[in-house]
């Protein structure tokens, strides 16, 4: 990737805490004007990633470099160049929310006038704009995190971090705010996801890295990742009554089957094989009452990746 493409380069950052390793090794490119997805359980690395990346804390190896600005290399980007939306919120809760957001505004650089107009155009957008005077504290817990997201993003930063945006949110917020980080890039902002919410992000991101253990276990676009998957389709079945896994397991087109419940089954298959003999099978011997098929999800792809890194770490 040419340089002129890449807004934020990491090379081989490592940090451990004692003798606990969070990062180990990690390496990517983000590239200007993408949404960018940070992907893994709790505990996978992330937060201490982007904690890096914010110059919060530093890695104990390797390097991190921003091209913000003229393309030129920054290991610490201007308030004004970035938002950050941390995982631990901590905006003040017994100020009115206007004075709090134009606050943050002006010491990202902006005018106090545009940082109030600015607050006052998300807030109307959030639909907040009528509790502007009100103290923080008085917002329930979904609402506090909108005002905290309009704090990290009112100066239009070039790069913006959302460290686990969607916590606190309902469903309906959470399909509100997919729409809303698609607009931040696509006004021109350079978007860095951490989240654990695969079926979400994976609907979003331009690419993704898959962390476990601080690790990458996966690289690359949603359809790069799911083409190296060891699967294929992946087919749901429900039996009238428990059907026997071995019988299934034992077709010669099963990569693994789970039990949804103790009628229902997900069956992938191997890459390029054909459902019909499985289906045979499975008629014959129990009496089926719905097929449909899914497509293989980031989440399916990360278990079985977690998995393998574990049979590796094993060996």
């Amino acid at each position: 990737m040419d340089k002129l493409d890449v807004i934020l380069k990491v090379d081989s950052i490592l940090k451990q805490f004692g003798k606990i390793t969070a990062v180990n090794n990690l390496s990517f490119n983000i590239n200007r004007g993408e949404i960018f997805a940070l992907l893994g359980p709790n505990g996978a690395g992330k937060t201490t990633a982007v904690r890096m990346l914010m110059n919060i804390i530093k890695p104990d190896e390797g390097k991190i470099e921003f091209y913000l600005k003229e393309n030129k290399s920054s290991h610490i980007p201007l308030a004004s160049e970035l938002g950050y939306l941390p995982e631990e919120r901590g905006l003040y809760q017994e100020i009115p929310i206007i004075k709090t957001l134009v606050f943050m505004g002006t010491i990202r650089g902006m005018e106090k006038k545009q940082a109030q107009r600015s607050s006052e155009e998300w807030l109307e957008k959030l639909e907040l704009l009528d509790r502007k005077n009100e103290k923080l504290s008085t917002l329930s817990k979904g609402n506090q995190q909108k005002v905290q997201f309009i704090s990290s993003v009112l100066h239009n930063p070039s790069f913006a971090v959302l460290d686990e945006p969607f916590a606190g949110f309902d469903p309906i917020n959470q399909e509100a705010f997919l729409t809303i980080i698609k607009e931040l890039r696509d006004k021109g902002s350079t978007i860095l996801l951490s989240a654990h919410q695969m079926h979400l992000v994976e609907r979003i991101a331009d690419r993704v890295l898959l962390l476990n253990n601080g690790k990458n276990i996966a690289y690359g676009t949603v359809d790069e990742i799911k083409k190296d998957f060891s699967t294929g389709e992946k087919i749901i079945i429900k039996f009238e009554s428990k059907p026997e896994i071995s019988l299934l397991l034992n077709d010669d087109a099963v990569e693994k089957v789970e039990f949804i419940n103790d009628t229902e089954i997900k069956i992938f298959l191997k890459q390029n094989k054909s459902l019909s003999g499985l289906l045979n099978k499975a008629a014959s011997n129990y009496k089926i009452t719905s097929v449909r098929t899914e497509q293989v999800s980031l989440h399916d792809i990360f278990i079985e990746r977690i998995s393998k890194d574990k049979g590796d770490g094993n060996e």
